[in-house]
């Protein structure tokens, strides 16, 4: 994703569905809860943990 802080390597199906859901950088993630985001197509529990490290970085979390 060009121009996007989400980290490299989630995979294509999770890099689709957050762009299906409308999540373009971490920030956007804060609004949603963990088990919704997980519950999203191609979103699994390695692309889960990768984000929540990505966030936990920034000092931010999932809703």
């Amino acid at each position: 994703m060009p121009d996007s802080d989400l980290p490299d390597k989630l995979g294509k199906p999770a890099e689709r569905a957050l762009a299906n859901a409308g999540i373009q950088c971490l920030s956007d993630l804060t609004t949603w809860a963990e088990r919704d985001l997980a519950a999203l197509h191609g979103v699994g529990p390695t692309a889960v943990a990768k984000l929540r490290a990505a966030l936990a970085a920034r000092n931010q979390s999932f809703a």
